[in-house]
């Protein structure tokens, strides 16, 4: 695992609008915000959501992100806990969590949640679709085995 990796890890996934987020066996969709920064990504959810009360406990959540068009695929393992970090609170604000809360940023029912990987398995492909096109074509020319990105773990902490 190099430098590299990690940075083309949070590149790509800055790019992605949403992935599931699973805790205690159960997947919902979330939109996350990225910050490479401080090694996080954070979600906005309401009170009383399963990911919420997960927060509230700091268990262990896991966030799965599969999108093609940004050839990144990954588990991210992690833990989950409630921040009432306000300053990261208006820097991860968004339209798509305006949407969700009546009374913006103040709703009493917002809860942010920060999400502290600690393992990530990372598929990286061709981030577009003519280069998966190419590769799959050019294997059936020379008979060999396409390639279509690289796999590799990451460790955080």
């Amino acid at each position: 695992m190099s430098d590299d990796h990690r940075e083309e890890f949070w590149d790509r996934l800055e790019d992605v609008r949403a992935g599931m987020l699973e805790v205690g066996g159960a997947f919902l969709p979330m939109s996350h915000s990225v910050e490479p920064e401080d090694g996080n990504l954070w979600f906005i959810t309401a009170k009383g959501t399963q990911m919420a009360e997960a927060g509230a406990k700091n268990s262990d959540a896991r966030y799965i992100v599969s999108d093609s068009a940004h050839g990144l695929h990954a588990e991210v393992k992690g833990r989950l806990e409630i921040s009432n970090d306000r300053a990261k609170l208006d820097q991860v604000w968004s339209a798509i969590a305006a949407s969700w809360f009546e009374e913006g940023k103040d709703d009493p029912d917002l809860v942010l949640l920060r999400f502290k990987p600690s393992l990530a398995e990372v598929w990286l492909g061709p981030e577009s679709g003519l280069h998966f096109l190419y590769e799959l074509l050019k294997s059936k020319m020379s008979k060999s085995k396409p390639d279509y990105g690289e796999k590799f773990s990451l460790r955080f902490g």
